[in-house]
């Protein structure tokens, strides 16, 4: 800045600390980072994903949110580059942004809120085996199961059918998939198919029987209802809402 344009000479210090003065852009990128932290559920999936990486059917069952909402959440955080993705397979992976800005909002959180750092409270790792109620063959087992079911969400498979295919006894199979993606497989499939067929209302222009049979309804009656029950509101309100 001239010093013409004030009505006073600036004395050494003044000069000093505008000198250093942020520009308009950087003022920008800070003020619109930390204004998308001024939704309290946004705020709550940035800190966790602070310390984790997760999906977000992993992230609305954590924070109990919507599959929906929870993307929605992700879009602005992602657009203000507090939080990074990665493509596991079909699944999308997000984790906070290594950078100043990330760092310092999620220490600020902290402080203000009184909270530990998970990272600072955990106690050093012991040599012991994992306290997973699932071995290491069952978990890439279920996984299996869920890229199966992800993948074809048109055919709805049945307990019976996938304990057959997969040699898992039923009891087994259903608690070994709620051990790992944190809820039944019914739960978490009504989730993963309103959160696709959300996507596809607002990324494509197929009619809502189309997008109910590509999810696995065999009726759009059903999959309207199952959309409210798990959005708030019916497909075709959500879609005029994109």
């Amino acid at each position: 800045m001239d010093d013409k344009t004030l009505p006073y000479h600036l004395d050494n210090t003044e000069q000093n600390i505008l000198s250093h003065m942020p520009s308009a852009d950087e003022i920008t990128e800070v003020s619109n980072a930390m204004k998308q932290l001024g939704d309290p559920s946004r705020l709550q999936i940035f800190w966790l994903l602070c310390h984790c990486e997760k999906c977000v059917q992993e992230i609305a069952s954590l924070c109990n949110m919507t599959s929906p909402a929870v993307s929605h959440h992700l879009r602005l955080l992602k657009s203000s580059k507090l939080i990074t993705s990665r493509r596991e397979g079909k699944e999308m992976y997000y984790h906070s942004a290594d950078n100043e800005i990330a760092k310092v909002l999620h220490h600020t959180i902290e402080q203000v809120a009184k909270v530990t750092c998970p990272e600072e409270s955990m106690p050093a790792p012991k040599e012991t085996s994992t306290s997973h109620p699932c071995d290491e063959k069952q978990v890439q087992i279920i996984k299996e199961i869920h890229t199966l079911l992800t993948e074809n969400m048109e055919k709805r498979y049945t307990i019976d059918e996938l304990s057959r295919r997969y040699l898992l006894n039923t009891s087994t199979l259903k608690d070994s998939f709620k051990a790992v993606y944190g809820m039944p497989i019914a739960t978490y499939m009504k989730q993963y198919r309103i959160h696709e067929a959300s996507k596809m209302l607002k990324d494509t222009n197929l009619s809502i029987a189309e997008i109910s049979a590509a999810v696995g309804y065999e009726n759009q009656s059903k999959f309207t209802n199952a959309f409210k029950n798990v959005v708030g509101i019916p497909p075709t309100a959500y879609r005029k809402s994109c």
